[in-house]
């Protein structure tokens, strides 16, 4: 498929109550304003979370052979979500400066500070993320401010890969979802163009991860009637929800050589090239046969039934979790639309996108006739540690 995900390789909570705490083995990302009974400032929590840039840079390389036409989103699932009952805006930005991930959990009974936290980068001691003298194009909280600390950020691509805007947003509601899914294709563009040293002359500015916190109109609000609080599994999950990367290309080749399209909504499809387990490392192109499931009579020389069609242009797949039901990888117009050669209908998944010892089962959406039809034919595969 042209849907590649990465998952994190270290991230953690900067919590402004606890400035060296360290919370990089939880389970748990925050992102929080909490008013205080005492009126105390607000107790702001912000989390970053960091890709390998080598796994980046192996997409975009040897699966996209160097194209930065992609599209690139930064997922995270919701674990519990509360205070948010009005319009909020959760801002997503490319962190500026290295740190270390560290192995804290949130209020350990001994307290850990080996990693990052509010005030350091690195750990207890260490050098501290800039509230003043910022480096080019990137900023962070101020000297003097209630919410000095809490990492910096870059404010602008600089011109890398042609880009300027990089900041992320994602609008959150009392009825919205309150899973992440968020575009990042700039940040991620940015990143493969500093690694590369594709624009000579600009300062780098490489990949140290996402920032995750509320807008400034929500952080370090003092209102009662303002104190979102997002809680995300982490990579250190026992299940089966890590925050993840998505890159995204589009890969269809439609060329049907002399298939006949079929053109009947009656229309039987089995998935073929399907060894049933696959291990993680694993890149299979699906293919899937198709005829109609009443063919009409005709003088032939062999079966009506063994006569392979193509599904039309308009046809997509979409990949669900066998045990929750929901879709690891949904119905794309763009990203998942099926291809076609002269031997049939396909298909690649990239199996190091899926969590390794679940089932899924594929599912094919088509449009015929006017028709509008989905296939949920039990077309299931396992994906395994290898």
């Amino acid at each position: 498929m042209a849907v590649y995900k990465l998952f994190p390789s270290q991230d953690a909570t900067l919590y402004s109550a606890y400035p060296a705490m360290n919370t990089g083995l939880d389970a748990i990302l925050e992102v929080k304003n909490e008013v205080t009974s005492s009126g105390d400032s607000p107790r702001v929590a912000r989390s970053i979370i960091k890709f390998d840039q080598s796994e980046i840079n192996n997409v975009v390389d040897n699966q996209i052979t160097g194209s930065l036409n992609i599209s690139a989103s930064l997922k995270a699932y919701i674990a519990k979500a509360t205070g948010i009952i009005m319009d909020t805006n959760l801002k997503i930005y490319a962190v500026s400066g290295s740190w270390n991930n560290g192995s804290g959990q949130y209020l350990d009974n001994e307290p850990v500070t080996n990693g990052c936290s509010w005030v350091y980068a690195n750990f207890s001691g260490s050098r501290k993320w800039r509230t003043g003298g910022f480096p080019s194009n990137s900023t962070g909280s101020w000297v003097g401010s209630s919410n000095a600390g809490g990492a910096n950020w870059f404010t602008t691509a600089s011109g890398y890969a042609g880009l300027n805007e990089i900041t992320g947003s994602q609008n959150f509601n009392l009825r919205s979802t309150k899973d992440l899914n968020t575009d990042v294709t700039n940040i991620v563009k940015m990143w493969y163009s500093s690694s590369k040293g594709l624009n000579s002359g600009l300062i780098d500015q490489e990949n140290e991860g996402f920032l995750l916190r509320w807008d400034s109109d929500e952080e370090f609000n003092s209102s009662d009637a303002i104190q979102p609080w997002l809680k995300f599994y982490s990579v250190d999950t026992n299940t089966i929800y890590p925050p993840a990367l998505e890159i995204k290309w589009r890969d269809f080749v439609y060329n049907t050589g002399s298939l006949e399209v079929i053109k009947t909504p009656d229309l039987y499809v089995s998935l073929d090239n399907n060894l049933g387990t696959f291990y993680s490392q694993s890149i299979n192109n699906f293919r899937l046969n198709c005829r109609p499931e009443f063919p009409a009579r005709t003088y032939k020389t062999s079966s009506l039934y063994t006569t392979n069609h193509a599904l039309p242009s308009e046809s997509y797949y979409a990949i669900k979790d066998l045990a929750t039901n929901e879709y690891v990888v949904e119905f794309d117009n763009d990203f998942t639309q099926i291809s076609c050669d002269a031997t049939g209908s396909y298909f690649k998944v990239y199996m190091n996108g899926l969590e390794p010892e679940r089932n899924y089962k594929i599912l094919v959406k088509t449009n015929i006739a006017g028709n509008t039809i989905v296939l949920d034919e039990d077309y299931y595969f396992k994906v395994v540690n290898g």
